[in-house]
Formats: C-alpha cells, sequence, structure tokens
C-alpha cells in the first residue's frame, strides 16, 4: 500500500481525529509512542493538543500519511531547536504507522517522506530522535540508515520493574 504524504497539513477537526484515532490504535497495539495500553482517544488528546499548541507556534512541523481512503494512516513530528547552537537539526516525535500496516512498508515510507521534509528546511542538517529499547525498534530505524548514538540503560519505566533503554538515533541529512 502507498500512502500519500502531506508536511505541513492544514490541521482541521477531521485531521486532529484521525491523528488522535491512529495513536490510540498504535498505542493499544503496544506501539512505543509515549503511552502503555490500554488507552483511550481522551487520554491521548491531551498530548495530542500539545503537539498542535507547539505547531500554532511554529515550534513542531507535521507530516502526515493517509492511505487510498484518506484515512490517517501515518504521522511524525519534526521538533525544530530554539538553542541557538543546535538549530542545525531537528527531533523526530511521535513517529506511527497504522497497526494493519506494520511489516508492509509503509513505516520505511514514512521514514523516507520524514527525511525529505527534513531536508526542505533550511540549514537542516540532520534528525535526531529517541525510542524505547526491548522492542527492535532500533533495529528498524538503522535499516532507514539512522545510526545509534547513544543509548541510556533503564530510563524508561514501561510498569514497575519493566525499565527499558533510551535510544539515541541519528540521520544525517547530507
Amino acid at each position: 500500500m502507498t500512502l500519500t504524504f502531506t508536511f505541513d497539513p492544514v490541521v482541521d477537526a477531521a485531521l486532529r481525529d484521525g491523528i488522535a484515532e491512529l495513536w490510540t490504535e498504535v498505542s493499544n497495539a503496544g506501539g512505543a509512542v509515549g503511552f502503555v495500553p490500554p488507552v483511550t482517544r481522551d487520554v491521548i488528546r491531551p498530548e495530542l493538543v500539545k503537539h498542535l499548541a507547539a505547531m500554532a507556534e511554529g515550534r513542531h512541523r507535521l507530516l502526515v500519511g493517509h492511505d487510498e481512503r484518506g484515512r490517517v494512516a501515518a504521522a511524525a513530528f519534526l521538533a525544530l531547536n530554539t538553542h541557538r547552537l543546535q538549530t542545525h537539526w531537528v527531533w523526530a516525535y511521535t513517529v506511527m504507522v497504522g497497526p494493519a500496516l506494520q511489516g508492509r512498508g509503509a513505516g520505511r515510507e514514512l521514514m523516507a517522506a520524514l527525511a525529505e521534509a527534513a531536508r526542505s528546511l533550511e540549514g537542516i542538517e540532520a534528525i535526531r530522535l529517541s525510542c524505547r529499547g526491548g522492542l527492535g525498534l532500533e533495529h528498524f530505524y538503522a535499516a532507514c540508515g539512522y545510526k545509534e548514538v547513544g543509548r541510556v540503560p533503564d530510563a524508561i519505566r514501561v510498569a514497575p520493574g519493566d525499565d527499558r533503554d533510551d535510544i539515541t538515533m541519528l540521520l544525517p541529512l547530507h
């Protein structure tokens, strides 16, 4: 399945609700996007509002992928750095692909589109992201060209007795 990607889409109620639904589905399928299942859209909504507010303030940019039915099937946020010594790279946050599309190339499509979106931003030379250990995500990102540049053991507590590494990955864009 090929997705249609839009960078900096107009955010309306349908897009907002589509992202909330995707985020809920991904979280409940065990995706490492900031929540532990089970969650509802009401639990996700405050975090989504924070991302949307950062977009309105010009601090975050959104990449969204729609399937052939026009449904939000993938999304990722790019966070711009405000520190004057770090404005040459961006953070990728809340990178997600619908569970039904996982293992079918949609994640690689999203990451390629995200790199192209970042390349379109003036002065941006790299994308940095962090991922939760224990799920093999670092291997997926490595297959997309990222390299592991840091790891903090047991920095993410998924549940009592279930601590995971926080892994930092970097993709140079030149």
